[in-house]
């Protein structure tokens, strides 16, 4: 599977997978929407410059990282 990106190449994460209405993005296969810094791959995490919609400023890169890495933990507690 390919990970979504943005017409510039940055990395579609969270609700900006979610378009035309849809309420997954494409190709999702897990009952339940994608975590905040999810990619369209499920157990995928992006953040900082990478992703779309960042700030692009280090402090914010950093942030991010610290709250993938909660979501990571979050994601391995729901995976059997």
């Amino acid at each position: 599977m390919v990970i979504e990106r943005d017409a510039n190449g940055f990395i579609l994460t969270g609700q900006d997978l979610i378009q035309d209405g849809r309420k997954h993005p494409k190709g999702w296969n897990v009952d339940r929407p994608p975590f905040l810094l999810e990619t369209n791959v499920p157990g995928i995490f992006a953040a900082g410059d990478v992703r779309h919609g960042s700030t692009k400023r280090v402090a914010s890169s950093v942030g991010e990282g610290s709250l993938a890495v909660q979501l990571i933990h979050q994601y391995l507690k729901s995976v059997k």
